[in-house]
């Protein structure tokens, strides 16, 4: 990932590339995904994406930059305190909720994918890599190896250890 200015008109931006120099069919439909997901969503909470550009082997998504940092290094290893908890945890349950009216679950919420703009407090939801629209989601049980999405967060529906398919509560 990284930060720039966009020649056009010099707006703040970011570029995520992917990490490999010959990446595999999966994570260029994957990459591709978080651009096509989150292209029409109009509500706030989530990082706009401005373009996909092919790029190498692969694609470069430019996203606008708000000067939003992840919650993980906001909160510095610590607990937040109340005054700054509610809030965040109010504007990402409205997230949740828009993302929800779109029938999109995004697999893969920890503080690494929650930005928030340290002077303005806004927070946004990033990386739509493996988020799927629901009525398309019909997972079944798989091999626990093949997990998407990050352990320590994971929802249980998403490990395939439990009789049921991921929905919109996961």
């Amino acid at each position: 990932v990284y930060k720039g200015r966009r020649l056009a008109d010099e707006k703040p931006v970011v570029i995520k590339l992917l990490k490999a120099e010959y990446p595999t069919f999966a994570e260029l439909v994957q990459f591709r995904n978080q651009y096509a997901l989150t292209l029409n969503l109009d509500f706030p909470g989530i990082v706009k994406p401005i373009a996909i550009e092919n790029y190498r082997n692969g694609f470069a998504l430019i996203m606008e930059d708000y000067g939003g940092i992840s919650l993980k290094d906001y909160a510095e290893g610590k607990p937040l305190n109340i005054d700054e908890f509610f809030p965040i945890a109010i504007s990402l349950a409205t997230t949740l909720e828009g993302l929800y009216r779109n029938s999109i679950i995004h697999k893969d919420i920890k503080p690494s994918n929650i930005l928030i703009n340290p002077s303005t407090k806004e927070v946004k939801l990033i990386d739509f890599s493996i988020a799927s629209l629901l009525p398309r989601e019909t997972q079944e049980i798989e091999n626990p190896n093949l997990l998407e999405g990050t352990l320590a967060y994971i929802s249980p529906e998403q490990t395939g250890r439990m009789n049921r398919g991921i929905d919109y509560r996961t």
